[in-house]
């Protein structure tokens, strides 16, 4: 089963930031899909500026055949959320690509985002 990283510290997740997402909402959607105990909730995940950032990370038959995380940003609308649902009930990173609907979300991790 996949697990998710949502970033909810300082920018991401907030209302100050993004005050028309409903934030609460979205993480209990991403709870149901994977179940809370798979959820990690992140104070900071050092990628503000791609704010709401959610991590979907392969299950571990996918990550033991190579498979890496899925960075994903601007994790603001519901249409994002309801691609990340979709994707993780479809297997997730490593199981099946990206959909499309997710494709203009994913982002370099913060160590590859600094590397350039």
């Amino acid at each position: 089963m996949n697990r998710l990283t949502v970033c909810r510290g300082c920018c991401c997740g907030t209302e100050k930031k993004h005050p028309d997402v409903d934030h609460e909402s979205q993480l209990t959607r991403l709870r149901a899909a994977v179940g809370a105990h798979r959820v990690l909730v992140a104070d900071c995940l050092d990628s503000c500026d791609f704010s709401n950032v959610v991590v979907v990370r392969p299950d571990t038959g996918a990550r033991q055949a190579g498979a890496r995380p899925v960075w994903l940003g601007g994790v603001l609308s519901d249409e994002v959320v309801d691609g990340i649902v979709g994707w993780i009930a479809d297997g997730g990173p490593g199981r099946t690509p990206v959909p499309d609907v997710l494709a203009p979300n994913v982002i370099a991790r913060p160590a590859d985002q600094h590397a350039s």
